[in-house]
């Protein structure tokens, strides 16, 4: 199996790819909704597409993308298991533990607007909005240029 595997690892390296892809695309624009629906009345027409709009990004693209990254990024590592053993891997998985942190937290902030007890303002998930930028530019970078 690991053989099939290994001979399989740039597929599932595109598959990675256009996983997380997907999954960055949900994470920037959640967090820009959430930006619009807290500057919305409590229970106007606005407010009640926008959880409509977060519940469908949420639970169609972001987690499942976000399970296909997962999924398709342990398989390269059971096809390529040396990885694993390298510095920037370490510092990759560590930022991409502070992306399931925002996932999580993204997932909290779509049901407290669901159950309309949003408790942030807009300037706060403007700047909620920028964090999984700044992770996405380090893990990229890392595993691209891979600097240690």
């Amino acid at each position: 199996m690991i053989d099939a595997l290994a001979n399989a690892y740039p597929w599932l390296k595109a598959l990675h790819i256009i996983s997380l892809i997907a999954w960055m695309v949900a994470m920037l624009y959640l967090p820009r909704l959430f930006v619009y629906h807290a500057t919305a009345p409590v229970g106007g027409e606005l407010s009640e597409t926008l959880k409509i709009m977060e519940r469908r990004l949420s639970l169609a693209i972001m987690a499942p993308a976000m399970v296909a990254t997962l999924l398709f990024g342990i398989l390269m590592f059971l096809a390529n298991p040396g990885l694993f053993s390298q510095g920037w891997m370490h510092a990759k998985l560590t930022l991409l533990l502070g992306m399931f942190v925002m996932h999580g937290l993204f997932a909290r902030w779509r049901r407290a607007f669901a159950e309309d007890r949003n408790i942030h303002g807009d300037k706060f998930y403007r700047m909620m909005n920028e964090v999984p930028t700044v992770l996405l530019i380090g893990i990229v970078i890392l595993a691209v240029v891979k600097p240690f």
